[in-house]
């Protein structure tokens, strides 16, 4: 069970006193107070084992990247594209966030990199430690780049470190404007913003300007940002050269032991 947003959360349980006798509302008061506890356990919980993640990553040169962003918004194709364009520069490691399928897996191999699919069931994000179990699957080299795609979700991923070194935020021209007014926690925690499908700004009412706005007023410092298209190529070249970049930055040390 999520304990930020109770998915998969059996509902027909909490509070089964009901309203009938005196004390419902002191069992209403009860049952928050083990709900905040759970979900400080929870969070807490999850941190150790980010911070296991992170270490482990830190040790092999691996870049981890996180991408949240809406369902639609072009979070696998990106990827695709992006595996495309890196091949034969950086090995590539790709974990997968579904709810159900492996489709997103399949198309990732097709895109030439190795895949690990984690089906979350009713549950709408990714935790540090499924991520720690998908890295001991597919045991990415040292100097590699691992890409975590979350669950299709503008809420709960923003509250779980993964251990990433960037999170990345992709928003389409295709949602509203004000997506970063509505859902601020997961703009305020990201480390980079792509606004994605920019092939369909002339046919859709968005306009970037006050889009960036927007992003700004909830994270004034949130740079870099990338403006991209998978059909039309835009911004892809800019796009994978920010990844190199970071991603060179950890290979250093690496390079200089000869462990790359």
């Amino acid at each position: 069970m999520c304990g930020t947003c109770g998915c998969g959360q059996d509902h027909e349980q909490i509070d089964r006193h009901g309203h009938d006798h005196d004390h419902a509302h002191g069992h209403a008061h009860e049952t928050e107070e083990r709900r905040i506890a759970v979900e400080l356990d929870l969070l807490a919980n999850n941190r150790r084992h980010a911070e296991a993640n992170r270490a482990w990553f830190r040790e092999r040169g691996i870049l981890a990247l996180n991408f949240m962003a809406s369902p639609g918004a072009g979070k696998t194709e990106l990827l695709a594209a992006t595996i495309r364009m890196l091949s034969g520069r950086f090995p590539v490691c790709v974990i997968e966030g579904d709810q159900q399928t492996g489709l997103d897996a399949a198309r990732i191999r097709e895109a030439g990199a190795r895949a690990h699919q984690i089906n979350t069931g009713k549950l709408c994000h990714l935790d540090a430690h499924m991520v720690g179990h998908a890295v001991e699957a597919l045991q990415p080299e040292p100097g590699s780049l691992l890409l975590i795609e979350n669950v299709g979700n503008l809420v709960c991923p923003a509250a779980f470190d993964l251990g990433e070194q960037h999170r990345v935020v992709m928003l389409s021209v295709t949602e509203g404007e004000d997506k970063p007014l509505k859902y601020p926690d997961m703009f305020a925690t990201a480390s980079s913003l792509v606004v994605n499908k920019c092939d369909l700004l002339p046919y859709v009412n968005f306009d970037v300007a006050h889009c960036l706005d927007h992003v700004h007023r909830v994270h004034p410092e949130l740079m870099p940002v990338h403006r991209t298209s998978a059909t039309t190529g835009e911004g892809l070249a800019e796009w994978c050269e920010w990844i190199a970049a970071a991603a060179e930055s950890l290979r250093g040390p690496l390079l200089e032991e000869g462990r790359a």
